[in-house]
């Protein structure tokens, strides 16, 4: 049994393939969804996170080697397995050097698929992992009681914060000097099923300068990264 329920992005237009992929993924303890063509590809990657993307080549509207181009543009920690019937060394390469992770050739066996899905996603973990934060952290003047649920401004007024902002701060503050993908925050905070609009992290984002910063119009601490994400500065 897998601890963590890793999600997969699963695009591949030949159905008895794809459904056959899906089943397979989802017995192995994956939360799989899937998608027939490139631009459903490019559209749910905007919506929802994904712990890894198993990407066709050949498909509709979009080949599956743009799709991977766009998707590394915005997003370079995703793992992209790319699955294609193009097996010469010069097609391997190009879809290696657009940002796939691993490159596997059709026709495959299963068991060699569902060994390098999990080989990717224990190295992506083991990358991205970040070192858990104390139950209190201080920075300038602020100070954050995350077991409380509870923080002090520069003012040292005590004030309550809520489950959800609780969630957030420890997430940027884990990733501090790094921009957290919107899709993470996401799916970090709200989870796979519940997804608020960017306004709603936007509004939590405003309340925490008003919150920690001197200067809310100039802030040092929350920032936001246009079309990417959030980050949180010491």
């Amino acid at each position: 049994m897998l601890e963590k329920k890793y999600s997969i992005l699963l695009v591949e237009d030949e159905d008895n393939l794809h459904d056959a992929l899906k089943l397979n993924l989802e017995l192995e303890g994956y939360e799989v969804s899937g998608v027939f063509d490139g631009a459903s590809a490019l559209r749910i990657v905007q919506q929802e996170y994904f712990d890894l993307i198993i990407l066709d080549v050949m498909l509709p509207e979009i080949d599956g080697i743009s799709v991977c181009e766009t998707i590394r543009l915005n997003n370079k920690e995703i793992p992209i397995l790319i699955l294609s019937a193009k097996n010469s060394s010069a097609d391997r390469v190009l879809g290696l050097k657009k940002g796939a992770d691993d490159y596997l050739t059709k026709p495959f066996n299963l068991e060699e698929l569902l060994l390098r899905v999990q080989k990717l996603l224990v190295k992506s973990e083991q990358i991205t992992r970040t070192q858990p934060v104390a139950d209190t952290f201080e920075f300038g003047k602020n100070r954050i009681d995350f077991k409380a649920l509870e923080a002090s401004g520069r003012n040292g007024v005590k004030f309550s914060l809520s489950k959800k902002e609780i969630m957030l701060l420890k997430l940027l503050i884990e990733n501090k000097g790094e921009v957290v993908s919107r899709e993470k925050i996401l799916q970090s905070v709200w989870g796979y099923n519940v997804y608020p609009t960017t306004r709603t992290i936007d509004n939590f984002i405003l309340s925490f300068r008003k919150y920690f910063e001197s200067d809310s119009r100039n802030p040092k601490h929350f920032h936001s990264v246009r079309g990417i994400g959030y980050k949180f500065t010491e």
